[in-house]
């Protein structure tokens, strides 16, 4: 049985074409145990109104974004392997791995990882926080056998 719970939940008006539930079990598993030994995640998947609705009520930014992540704060007494939720949104990875040039299951996958990062407490707001994160990002990806996710930016 896998260390790694997950909930998918598809909000997109359109499914066809996405990413199976399989394929997202084995990214959060590429990521998660490494850093605890359970974790429970819940992802959605929504298309671009939810998406600039969450950005905006959350974050003050008027436009959808590719991914949000929500972690779950336990009271410190409380032991849950929950880690949180990430929402992203299908039509800003798809639209960014074709303007990077990568493929959309890259995307994606760099997507949840760079997610479950930000649940795990990872940021980037700092150059030396986004240098250790997209480190981490791009190590955890080809492991599993993606490119490096920011390899146009190094270009």
């Amino acid at each position: 049985m896998s260390s790694v719970i997950l909930d998918l939940q598809i909000a997109c008006e359109n499914p066809k074409g996405l990413p199976d539930e399989a394929l997202f079990q084995r990214w959060l598993e590429g990521v998660l145990p490494q850093f605890q030994a359970e974790s429970e995640v819940t992802i959605r998947l929504v298309d671009e109104a939810e998406s600039h609705d969450l950005n905006l009520t959350y974050r003050g930014k008027d436009k959808p974004t590719n991914v949000l992540s929500f972690p779950f704060e336990a009271p410190p007494e409380v032991e849950l392997p929950l880690l949180g939720d990430l929402i992203i949104c299908r039509q800003v990875v798809e639209k960014e791995a074709e303007e990077q040039q990568k493929t959309v299951e890259e995307h994606w996958a760099h997507m949840v990882v760079h997610g479950s990062l930000h649940l795990l407490g990872y940021d980037h707001i700092e150059d030396d926080e986004a240098e250790e994160m997209e480190s981490l990002e791009t190590e955890i990806l080809e492991k599993m056998g993606y490119p490096d996710p920011y390899l146009m930016e190094k270009e």
